[in-house]
């Protein structure tokens, strides 16, 4: 494709509007999760231990689908995995309404898991497919339309339970699910299996440590993502419980974050094409940091509020350029790459949070919320990674 041809695109082909309305249909089904929380635990019976239980079960069938996903994107391509994955994807809350005790809804919480993420690390190796043949950036705007899904579910998914009851709002759900899935399915890139780039025609491994840049890779993703999981499941109680905020308010510091991560996101690739990746990724830990410290120090609320949204907008862009640079990386099967950094970040996303409730009991949320900006600094470091996301061959 020539430079004049790239110039000429539209803003939305008919592949990058595919990828955006995945991207769209999986932020909406995991944003819809947040109200079904305390039905689901009420119904079940679920004490707080218990409901941190069943979320690992969620975390764990996450965990065992990615690899695997990872694995078919590199010897077979994205593409027909996604054709499926956007229909299979969408029953999941009709399954977690089925479920009458706690070992079935820990089953259809591992399967939410499973479908969400295995079409997560689908979706971000077809982004970087579509990337690679526009020649120009749209992983942030992709993670920007999951965003985005996620505020639509959020928002609208308590309204749905309160007025229409659990049933209606599964079936409402799936429909809205179903919708986006069929407008994606027939304008789906068509990526060639990625293991071609391999001259010996077969998958690429990963060896144990053997591979340190994808080791760096995943471990700065790791810490990207802490931020988010931090303020998804921690902001709300840290305003209660440090300044007396009551339920309206305290609910504004992760709508603050969600919505400067949505903002910078839709704005982010016009920002990694005229600035780069590495120096994208510079100036976005550099907000996420003040964000942070303003929140962790934050003399009342209205401040603290501020600080989750500063961090919104430099955590926005951070994960988007690293999946776009493991994707990238030479010598590497597109899903092996993707695949790998996605376990390792959203581990931060499932699991430290629960940590984070360790610690919290011992130092205090304002405490964490400031070290969190220790691991940023490994980001800082490494952020030369960030150059594989440039690549436009």
């Amino acid at each position: 494709m020539s430079t004049l041809e790239i110039g000429r695109l539209p803003l939305f082909t008919r592949e990058r509007l595919a990828i955006a309305l995945m991207f769209l249909q999986n932020g909406y089904l995991i944003g819809n999760w947040a109200p079904k929380v305390p039905e689901f635990a009420a119904r079940l019976d679920l004490q707080e231990s218990m409901i941190g239980l069943m979320v690992l079960f969620f975390g764990l069938g996450s965990m065992a689908a990615m690899p695997l996903v990872g694995w078919w994107v590199s010897r077979h391509g994205s593409h027909g995995l996604l054709r499926v994955m956007v229909f299979v994807i969408t029953p999941v809350f009709i399954l977690i309404n089925l479920a009458p005790n706690v070992v079935t809804g820990a089953i259809a919480l591992a399967l939410m898991g499973a479908t969400v993420a295995g079409t997560d690390v689908a979706m971000n190796a077809n982004a970087v497919e579509v990337e690679r043949s526009e020649r120009r950036a749209i992983m942030s705007s992709c993670h920007g339309f999951w965003s985005l899904g996620g505020l639509i579910g959020s928002a609208s998914g308590g309204y749905i339970i309160d007025f229409a009851g659990n049933w209606t709002h599964a079936a409402v759900v799936t429909i809205v699910a179903l919708v986006l899935g069929f407008l994606a399915w027939p304008r789906i890139f068509s990526d060639r299996p990625h293991f071609d780039d391999d001259p010996l025609g077969k998958p690429v491994t990963v060896p144990p440590f053997k591979n340190l840049a994808l080791w760096l890779l995943g471990a700065m993703c790791l810490f990207s993502m802490v931020p988010e999981g931090a303020s998804l499941d921690w902001s709300a109680l840290y305003l209660r419980k440090e300044f007396g905020a009551d339920a309206a308010v305290s609910g504004l510091a992760f709508a603050s974050f969600s919505a400067g991560m949505a903002l910078m996101r839709f704005l982010g690739d016009a920002i990694r094409d005229r600035f780069g990746a590495v120096q994208t990724v510079r100036v976005s830990v550099a907000f996420t940091v003040v964000g942070m410290l303003l929140a962790g120090n934050a003399p009342e609320a209205t401040w603290a509020v501020a600080g989750f949204a500063i961090a919104g907008l430099g955590i926005a862009n951070m994960v988007p350029v690293l999946f776009s640079a493991a994707g990238n990386m030479p010598g590497l099967g597109k899903g092996v790459g993707i695949s790998f950094v996605t376990f390792f970040g959203y581990s931060g996303l499932l699991f430290v949070p629960s940590l984070i409730g360790f610690l919290a009991e011992h130092v205090g949320l304002a405490i964490v919320y400031v070290g969190i900006c220790v691991p940023l600094l490994v980001v800082l470091a490494g952020s030369r990674m960030a150059r594989y996301a440039d690549r436009n061959d």
